[in-house]
């Protein structure tokens, strides 16, 4: 089992950065693949970004696309969402979640396990 922590949320202007950490505890984290969601107000919950188990393949949502960077160093037991070009429709809380399968997965029902999200404020 794993639990995880995001960090990094906040305020932000329209085109400016945040770097969002989710800090995975247990010795198996790097076996799962990774990946971050959102969820903005009244909205489903809809997938960002995967990587999986030793990085390499990533995959990206179409709107963040060329704008948001998923890594992971699987010695500090962290995963990494560096967003760029930020955006007021980015505004959501995100979530990371892990899968114990070891590919980058877009389908939300593949995790089963979730941080308690960071919010993400972008003003226009």
């Amino acid at each position: 089992q794993v639990q995880l922590v995001e960090s990094g949320g906040g305020l932000v202007q329209a085109g400016g950065s945040l770097r969002l950490s989710c800090a995975a505890s247990g010795r198996t984290f790097s076996t799962y693949g990774m990946g971050w969601f959102r969820q903005a107000p009244g909205k489903e919950r809809e997938f960002v970004a995967a990587i999986r188990w030793r990085g390499g393949s990533t995959y990206y949502a179409v709107s963040v696309k060329g704008r948001f960077t998923i890594s992971r160093d699987n010695a500090k037991n962290t995963v990494y969402l560096q967003m760029n070009s930020l955006k007021p429709e980015d505004t959501a809380v995100y979530f990371c979640a892990a899968s114990e399968s070891r590919s980058a997965t877009i389908g939300s029902h593949e995790y089963a396990y979730w941080g308690q999200g960071t919010q993400v404020t972008v003003s226009s």
